[in-house]
């Protein structure tokens, strides 16, 4: 790959070539043996502003009118977040755990292991 400075004399031509409203694939191609990324990083550092507009883009353009429709409203369900696999599964509500009276809690240890059986 070789590398090209850009020389006062193409740095002029490009600029007069950007104020033309050239695109940059444009002006690659007429300045030649530079990529059109190679001008758009030219542009940049330079700080060239936009382009002079052309007369047909210069104006807005007016919209076809179109006849007013009738939007018919489809009530759908709400639904949130990913939604993928939202209807693949029925949901199922766990029971209530059933409550006992005669249970009393005990603290939690680690288990320990006894060996009862003794080698003599």
């Amino acid at each position: 790959m070789t590398v090209l400075t850009w020389s006062d004399d193409r740095v002029e031509q490009l600029k007069k070539l950007w104020e033309a409203g050239l695109s940059a694939s444009q002006i690659a191609a007429e300045l030649g043996n530079v990529t059109r990324n190679a001008v758009i990083g030219k542009v940049h550092r330079l700080g060239l502003s936009g382009r002079a507009k052309s007369p047909s883009s210069a104006a807005p353009r007016q919209r076809k009118a179109r006849p007013a429709q009738q939007m018919m409203r489809v009530s759908r369900p709400v639904s949130r977040g990913n939604t993928a696999l939202a209807h693949a599964f029925e949901v199922e509500m766990e029971p209530d755990p059933i409550a006992f009276d005669n249970v009393v809690p005990m603290p939690f240890s680690s288990p320990k292991i006894f060996c009862s059986s003794r080698t003599s």
